[in-house]
C-alpha cells in the first residue's frame, strides 16, 4: 500500500506576517512555504515588501506550537539596521515602535 504524503511542509518553523494594508484591511501574506523561513521573512521586512506589518506568527505543525514572534522580529530587524548603520524602513517604522512599547 501506497502512504500519502506528508501534508506537513517540513519540520521547522513556519513564519507568516499580518499587514495592514489601510482600507483593505489586515491580511496574512501569501508566502512560498519554501520562503516562510525566519530568514525570509526578515529579508522580505527590510526590503519593504510589506506595507504595514502588525504581527508575525511562527508555528511547526510537527512539534504542535504557535507563538507570536513579532517582539523578536522587530527586536532583529532594530539591531540588524543598526549594525550596518541603515535606517529603520519606513514601513516598519511602526511595527518596530509598537513591539518595543510591548517589552
Amino acid at each position: 500500500m501506497r502512504s500519502s504524503p506528508s501534508i506537513v511542509p517540513r519540520d521547522e518553523a513556519i513564519y507568516l506576517v499580518e499587514d495592514d494594508l489601510g482600507p483593505l484591511g489586515h491580511v496574512w501574506r501569501a508566502v512560498d512555504s519554501k520562503e516562510a523561513d525566519l530568514e525570509t521573512v526578515l529579508s522580505d521586512l527590510l526590503s519593504g515588501q510589506y506595507k504595514d506589518p502588525v504581527r508575525v506568527v511562527a508555528f511547526n505543525l510537527t512539534e504542535g506550537w504557535s507563538r507570536d514572534v513579532s517582539e523578536d522580529v522587530a527586536e532583529t530587524t532594530r539591531s540588524r539596521c543598526a549594525a550596518t548603520g541603515r535606517d529603520i524602513p519606513a514601513c516598519l517604522v511602526g511595527f518596530v515602535e509598537r513591539q518595543a512599547a510591548h517589552g
